[in-house]
């Protein structure tokens, strides 16, 4: 799966260069997130993927949603090509700039968070810094995590969710505080007065936490 993205390159590149993945959300594009860009660290390397799917209302998909399937809410075949695709993609880049040393962050929202709980916990020796907002931990997608304490104590979670938010209920995103608790994870979960979305708070306190 070739991905299309949009990239902003610090001034200076280096093995140990941190990698940041902005992940979007349904019906979204690469641009939303990487609006992020101008209050994100300058030296780090910035990355937005574009999902591969069009919806039928403009904008892309990492896969198919039916909220109305109790059983079957997501495509699960396209939930997995698209980790994987996202997986490939970043092992890639890193590659090709030669990152060898450096941390590597992920920042999803929406569908994007639910794909960044599932790749921060099946290969967590990659990752560094997760950020899901507006998201939950999809079960289906986290049968093959790995649970060993000590390979997951490195990661850093930073939950959020809107107290109003209509499109993926607060008590789906609060899965995410019992999941990563048994798992011993460090996470902070806040919520926001908001629906689906990021407020002001809520970014203020998503670049603090990526700055830290």
């Amino acid at each position: 799966m070739d991905l299309q993205y949009l990239v902003r390159e610090p001034q200076n590149i280096t093995p140990k260069t941190p990698l940041l993945i902005l992940i979007h959300g349904y019906g979204s594009n690469e641009e939303d997130l990487f609006s992020f860009v101008p209050t994100l660290p300058e030296d780090w390397l910035v990355v937005s993927f574009r999902a591969p799917m069009t919806t039928e209302f403009g904008g892309y998909s990492w896969y198919n949603i039916d909220l109305m399937k109790e059983e079957d809410r997501i495509d699960l075949p396209q939930a997995k090509a698209s980790l994987d695709g996202i997986l490939e993609n970043i092992m890639e880049i890193s590659n090709g700039y030669g990152l060898t040393e450096n941390e590597t962050h992920l920042c999803g929202f929406s569908q994007g968070g639910i794909l960044a709980y599932a790749l921060a916990l099946q290969h967590p020796e990659l990752f560094s810094k997760i950020a899901c907002m507006s998201a939950y931990p999809e079960e289906k997608l986290l049968e093959n995590i790995v649970k060993e304490k000590k390979k997951l104590q490195h990661l850093r979670f930073f939950i959020s969710h809107g107290t109003d938010d209509t499109v993926i209920p607060l008590e789906w995103g609060r899965k995410a505080a019992d999941l990563l608790y048994d798992l011993s994870c460090f996470f902070s979960f806040r919520e926001y007065m908001s629906g689906h979305g990021v407020n002001q708070k809520n970014y203020m306190d998503l670049m603090e936490f990526f700055k830290k």
